[in-house]
């Protein structure tokens, strides 16, 4: 039997039973929509082109969708056009449930009866439409939910892996709660009391009315909120908006585009909020011995720390990461060994860190970089409240507990603007040294934007200033404010505070700092040992582990 298709939860799933039809929500997320892209805009919402993708690779034939927004009825029109499918059809289902939303809805669904069961041959079987309906209740026990925009499987087991309790996916296409209508004896009648139901669930951000929506912010038991909005989709961004500054539990937002790619970038975040829910306040170090290593294993350098038992730091090295992760860490490794008169056998334990954590053997734990640079600063200076992190592959904002714990925090690692990368690229162009992009801004004269959001734009951006004869202190001026601007918008995105303390490589350039702190309007905290702080950090894990 061929399975019918569906992406929203108003979809009148038991009617489909009910004709003959199995049912099943369309969860599959391409490695990229190179199909879709065929035939659609590049600029569609994820969400449409993943149901694109779908069909034009063939093996979806039969699909009902609903217009739960613009990007489904472009979607619609593009199967009909190109899906070469065996049935396909559109739900206009209002965004509201007051009468004429109810009697527009059942008009839908008698058409839809019609059309579907001439298709499949079959008639309207009462029986098994009432069959088909299923208990839903929320569940109360400590729990994560995932809640705003839909989310695939790959990507919900993603947290459910990562995540320090269960998880439940409460996100628009997973919360379905249709209750049965009372029976009755006329079709009409029996699908007017059903489009009741199926418009009176718990509504989705798409609905006129979606107050109901807080009890999901206020369910009992719930620790935190994963919150997933989708690229181009603006629904869920207004819903996270409002409640950023009002939920009582930890909030985490994330973004994907629909595809798989975009999995192993979130896990650094998922971690991080993760660590948060772990048991790390008033951690002991008592009775402990030996020396204790910390690895920062990032995409441009590979720094160690090894402190001693009583947080004396005996050993710091920053090497290149160069083409292996754990290559350059085990490299980073000896060399701190060696400086510090140690074998590895002398090392109590071991905490890995950075984007190359996951890979590198050596280690008894790992720790994301944004716990650790909170907790390293707060080692450096515990009256530091946040944490402006540039690093060669991203840059972090991270808001930092009276005890080192982060209560917040934001990335931006999906373009290399803003970046440690982003100022290496531009020196290439400029054909200057990093140590001269560094200073050489801090003499400028003429104002000059780098307006491009992409390095790749930004650097035909630079080119063609070049070109015009710009002075070379006034580009890299301008170069120092497109980083600020990025990182003191991440700074404004946690709320901020100070004392602020920069880390990271890029916190040696002095044109950049200075900019962040014009648009931050406090000076920045620059301790020497800065880029060291996730070292740092993940060798007071260590130094904490059991």
């Amino acid at each position: 039997m061929s399975i019918t298709y569906h992406v929203c939860k108003y979809t009148p799933v038991e009617l489909l039973t009910a004709l003959g039809g199995e049912c099943a929500l369309l969860d599959e997320a391409p490695d990229a929509f190179d199909l879709s892209d065929q035939v659609a805009h590049p600029n569609l919402c994820g969400f449409g082109k993943s149901v694109i993708q779908a069909v034009m690779a063939g093996h979806v034939k039969e699909v009902v969708l609903v217009n739960c927004c613009d990007t489904i009825r472009r979607t619609y029109d593009i199967l009909k056009e190109f899906g070469n499918l065996d049935f396909l059809y559109l739900l206009d289902i209002l965004h509201g449930k007051s009468g004429c939303s109810v009697d527009h809805a059942k008009h839908q669904l008698m058409d839809l009866a019609e059309a579907y069961g001439k298709y499949k041959g079959t008639q309207f079987d009462k029986n098994a439409f009432f069959a088909a309906f299923a208990p839903t209740t929320l569940r109360t026990d400590p729990h994560i939910a995932v809640i705003g925009a839909k989310m695939g499987a790959h990507l919900f087991s993603l947290v459910e892996e990562t995540m320090p309790l269960p998880v439940e996916n409460l996100t628009c296409a997973s919360n379905r709660s249709v209750v049965a209508p009372e029976d009755q004896a006329e079709f009409e009648t029996l699908m007017e009391a059903y489009a009741r139901q199926l418009l009176g669930q718990l509504p989705c951000m798409r609905m006129t009315d979606n107050t109901a929506r807080k009890q999901l912010f206020h369910a009992p038991g719930l620790e935190g909120v994963v919150y997933h909005t989708l690229q181009f989709c603006d629904y869920y961004g207004f819903e996270y908006a409002g409640l950023r500054n009002h939920l009582s539990v930890p909030l985490l937002k994330i973004e994907s585009d629909g595809t798989t790619q975009s999995r192993e970038q979130l896990r650094t975040r998922l971690d991080a909020f993760a660590e948060g829910f772990a048991t790390q306040k008033g951690a002991t170090t008592m009775d402990k011995h030996g020396y204790f290593a910390g690895i920062d294993s990032g995409s441009a350098t590979t720094d160690v720390v090894i402190l001693d038992q009583d947080k004396n730091i005996v050993a710091k090295v920053i090497l290149p990461t160069g083409a292996g992760a754990s290559n350059g860490a085990q490299r980073a490794l000896e060399q701190a060994l060696q400086q510090a008169g140690l074998t590895e056998k002398d090392l109590t334990a071991t905490v890995t860190t950075g984007y190359g954590r996951g890979v590198i053997q050596t280690g008894d734990k790992s720790v994301t970089e944004i716990t650790c640079h909170a907790k390293g600063a707060h080692f450096l200076n515990p009256a530091i409240r946040s944490v402006i992190d540039i690093g060669g592959q991203d840059s972090k904002a991270i808001k930092v507990e009276p005890d080192g714990s982060v209560s917040n925090f934001v990335m931006n690692d999906k373009c290399a603007a803003g970046t440690g990368r982003f100022l290496e690229m531009m020196a290439r162009t400029l054909e200057i040294s990093l140590e001269d992009i560094s200073t050489i801004g801090l003499k400028w004269k003429e104002e000059i934007t780098i307006s491009s959001m992409c390095t790749v734009f930004a650097d035909s951006e630079v080119v063609s200033l070049v070109a015009q004869n710009k002075a070379l202190p006034d580009i890299v001026h301008g170069l120092n404010q497109s980083v600020a601007t990025r990182a003191a918008a991440l700074f404004r995105r946690i709320g901020g505070a100070h004392p602020c303390m920069m880390t990271g490589g890029v916190s040696r350039n002095k044109g950049v700092v200075g900019a962040i702190e014009e648009k931050i309007g406090q000076p920045l905290y620059i301790h020497p040992d800065a880029q060291l702080c996730g070292a740092l950090g993940a060798a007071l894990f260590a130094l904490e582990m059991p």
